[in-house]
């Protein structure tokens, strides 16, 4: 739990009084590596603060094909924002890419609290604003960027992921395949 409160904390101080509100919302979970925390098609009832383990988003095509969007690491938020805030069904798979543990939480029951805590409102929305920029320079990367940059982005977001994951899952999360993204790590090699 110190973990979160630090975490809550970097985005804007909580009053002592707030966090004894927010604490006991929260409980933690395992999550098996290959399991889900979200699937497509339900509507997203929980958020979960990453406290151990990497997890992957990625949305499925009508032919099976994954793409990935992003990856959750330790010290993160993970949870299908849109579906919690719209009421609408999740549109994107969360899973396990190791073996996890996640404090979880109501998403209704912590956005309860918004009115009487105006510092956990406040962190909420910096949170927000962080998952707004991120995505926003995740599209610009996508559309804009080679994939050698691309890839150079993703070591510096993401230091020593690409050791414990798949390399498919890097190609699918750069827009490319497996045998460019070896191409791209031979010719980084070879400078």
């Amino acid at each position: 739990m110190e973990t979160l409160k630090a975490f809550l904390n970097t985005l804007t101080p909580l009053r002592p009084e707030t966090w004894q509100r927010v604490e006991p919302l929260f409980s933690e979970i395992r999550l098996p590596k290959g399991q889900f925390f979200l699937e497509e098609g339900r509507q997203a009832a929980q958020i979960g603060f990453l406290t151990e383990g990497i997890i992957r988003a990625f949305y499925r095509n009508q032919d099976g094909t994954e793409y990935n969007k992003h990856f959750f690491i330790p010290n993160s938020f993970a949870g299908g924002y849109a579906s919690l805030i719209t009421g609408k069904p999740n549109q994107i798979w969360q899973q396990a890419l190791t073996n996890c543990r996640l404090l979880v939480a109501d998403f209704a029951a912590l956005s309860a609290l918004y009115d009487s805590a105006p510092d956990l409102e406040r962190a909420a929305r910096m949170l927000a604003e962080r998952f707004f920029v991120q995505k926003e320079e995740r599209e610009i990367e996508l559309v804009l960027l080679d994939a050698q940059t691309r890839y150079a982005l993703f070591q510096q977001h993401y230091p020593g992921l690409e050791q414990r994951i798949p390399q498919y899952h890097i190609a699918s999360y750069l827009g490319v395949t497996p045998t460019q993204l070896s191409r791209i790590r031979r010719k980084i090699a070879q400078r």
